[in-house]
């Protein structure tokens, strides 16, 4: 909204005043967090309740004379927007702010926190509560509230219907240890893990979200049952296949329970380290051919999101150089790129009450980051980002790249870490010869990220760049690997010999300033490891704690 609409927006809520789906509060100049998240949910909830599509909480408002009072709460923009990660951190199901406006009203600074509907059948908990309203009170959700929402989709939801025949003996025991043991880590804040041990089975079913009226759900047998219990479920084959493709073939049908299927189909993959060499550099980057938090996510993903009523099951094919994840069910809501920067929460879900059960269970750790996270991680990887196609009625592929597809684009990231997602999104989309808007074109061909002409774009072989001045590009600039490699070797060839501390210490200063802390970790092991294999140095002391020297033959 502009500066007139929110003007207006505020006015009418002014006009209006409190009700269960708009709060005002003075807010002076700090508000504590936890009754910010209480508000959150309690007036989330209750804009489902009342088929609203979002809910309002203002700071800068007297509660008392509704005169605008101005507030000075979080005055810098980086602090006031870090409240949304705060807020997903702690509801359940994660979701966060659909925007913070700032209006600037005559009489002071205005914040308006505009907060979305709870999704149909999902209501909001914040760190384990759920809230709601009572006139201009917040309290606690009754239960009647609670089964209103709860409610709201059982007729459609395949994973929610009761399975009668099923009783606690088709649960498999390996299964609940482990969803047990999640459970407890995901609320260590809220319960003894020796509490939610000792609840009978029945007890923490419940609590899981895995039963109703004390059934379990088909969703309880996807995730827990026994291998033997898939009829169950009949004529859904509860199957997760994968396939490896290519010169070698072969093929694996993993059946219930999924909590335990994502990672004996993971084991299965074939993983090994990927060699990427830097520009100007003798030594190569080294990481892992997939990662195995994307994998998971994946493979979760099409858990959650499969549509059961097609009786099809979930595939993995494992090529040369790419894992294609394939499951049926088109996009629920939106597109995938909709949900890349991270900011759109999904109202609607296929299987609501098994995504409930994934989140209580810790298998979904932000229900609409999962594909932001991918991204994220792939590019901090260097490697290109992931690919979904859409193009077959019914059927969502998804494909994971286990190799470099332009060097110059690996290359790049290596050496500009801090880019936007944004910014890796279209140049993995240069790198693939895939059309990009023109205004982003523009961009990254002024940061000199990109170089030819339309639509023959292509990543910028020239990865060494000034970014403000002469003094921040020396700050910058990563030396190559011989440089750190000849100081480390002529430490060890005056002090004979050093711990990964003293290396560390002698190394941390002299990387380059656009490396995070866990980058910069991660570098001087590779070069510490690609020294040993080179023959250059030895290790006298244990992997936990080694103690480095020069080899016998390059010593002084």
């Amino acid at each position: 909204m502009d500066a007139n609409q929110l003007a207006n927006c505020l006015s009418q809520l002014i006009a209006a005043w409190e009700s269960e789906v708009v709060e005002f509060k003075r807010a002076d100049h700090d508000y504590d967090t936890d009754k910010i998240g209480e508000y959150f949910s309690a007036l989330s909830n209750e804009a489902n309740l009342r088929g609203l599509d979002r809910a309002w909480l203002v700071f800068g408002v007297d509660d008392k004379s509704r005169a605008v009072v101005g507030s000075a709460y979080r005055m810098e923009s980086d602090r006031l927007q870090s409240l949304k990660h705060q807020i997903a951190q702690s509801t359940e199901p994660s979701i966060t702010f659909r925007h913070i406006h700032v209006s600037a009203h005559p009489a002071g600074r205005v914040l308006m926190f505009e907060i979305p509907s709870a999704p149909r059948g999902m209501p909001i908990a914040w760190k384990g509560h759920y809230y709601a309203r009572a006139g201009e009170s917040r309290t606690s959700l009754g239960l009647d509230k609670l089964d209103e929402i709860r409610s709201q989709t059982l007729s459609l939801d395949w994973s929610a219907q009761c399975v009668p025949q099923a009783t606690l003996e088709h649960l498999d025991a390996e299964a609940l240890k482990v969803a047990r043991d999640s459970f407890a880590k995901k609320y260590a804040n809220r319960f003894p893990r020796e509490e939610v041990e000792a609840w009978p089975v029945a007890t923490f079913l419940e609590r899981a979200c895995l039963t109703q009226a004390g059934q379990l759900t088909r969703a309880a047998l996807l995730l827990l049952g026994k291998r033997e219990a898939a009829h169950l479920l009949l004529p859904h084959p509860a199957q997760m296949t994968w396939k490896l493709e290519g010169p070698e073939k072969a093929y694996e049908h993993l059946g219930l329970p999924f909590l335990l299927a994502t990672s004996e189909l993971y084991r299965r993959i074939r993983n090994v380290q990927v060699r990427i060499l830097p520009q100007d550099a003798l030594l190569p980057v080294e990481v892992a051919k997939y990662d195995q938090r994307v994998v998971l996510e994946a493979l979760h993903n099409c858990i959650a999101h499969q549509d059961y009523t097609r009786n099809a099951r979930i595939v993995v094919r494992e090529q040369l150089d790419r894992l294609i994840f394939e499951n049926e069910g088109s996009f629920f809501e939106g597109e995938p790129r909709d949900y890349i920067g991270g900011e759109k929460t999904p109202r609607r879900y296929r299987n609501t009450v098994l995504a409930q059960a994934m989140v209580e269970l810790n298998m979904i750790d932000t229900m609409g980051y999962g594909i932001h996270e991918m991204h994220k991680t792939q590019a901090q990887r260097y490697f290109p980002l992931p690919d979904y196609d859409l193009s077959e009625p019914n059927l969502v592929r998804m494909t994971i790249h286990g190799a470099v597809v332009d060097p110059a684009y690996s290359r790049l990231l290596i050496q500009n870490t801090q880019l936007a997602l944004a910014d890796v999104f279209a140049l993995d989309r240069v790198q693939k010869k895939l059309p990009i808007d023109d205004d982003v074109a523009g961009r990254l061909r002024k940061a000199g990220l990109i170089e030819g002409r339309k639509p023959a774009y292509r990543v910028s072989a020239a990865v060494a760049k000034v970014t403000a001045s002469k003094a921040d590009y020396i700050r910058t600039r990563a030396q190559d690997d011989e440089f750190y490699a000849k100081l480390l070797t002529d430490y060890l060839a005056k002090f004979r010999q050093a711990t990964r501390k003293e290396i560390n210490q002698l190394l941390l200063p002299k990387l380059s300033e656009a490396l995070t802390a866990e980058q910069k970790e991660r570098k001087i092991g590779n070069l510490l490891t690609n020294l040993r294999r080179a023959g250059r140095l030895v290790n006298a002391g244990t992997r936990a704690q080694p103690i480095w020297s020069l080899a016998e033959s390059k010593k002084p």
